[in-house]
């Protein structure tokens, strides 16, 4: 379902989300997308995107970054 990363932090509280085809900004900031998983296990969300194989994709946090978490870009 396509949806705007404001409503995302709404409806998947502290959970993370994979995106598929996202709109970003020119910054690369992620705007929106469709939403192909989301779960608080970001694991599972890794897992999921490794099976899905999206063209494009994003994963976004909708909550802190829990302490330890590498980022990479």
């Amino acid at each position: 379902m396509e949806m705007t990363v404001t409503r995302m932090k709404a409806d998947f509280e502290s959970e993370w989300v994979l995106i598929g085809a996202p709109e970003t900004d020119k910054a690369l900031n992620v705007l929106g997308g469709t939403v192909l998983h989301h779960s608080k296990d970001r694991d599972e969300v890794y897992r999921r995107a490794i099976s899905l194989r999206p063209a494009r994709a994003a994963i976004v946090c909708t909550g802190a970054i829990p302490k330890g978490t590498a980022i990479i870009l």
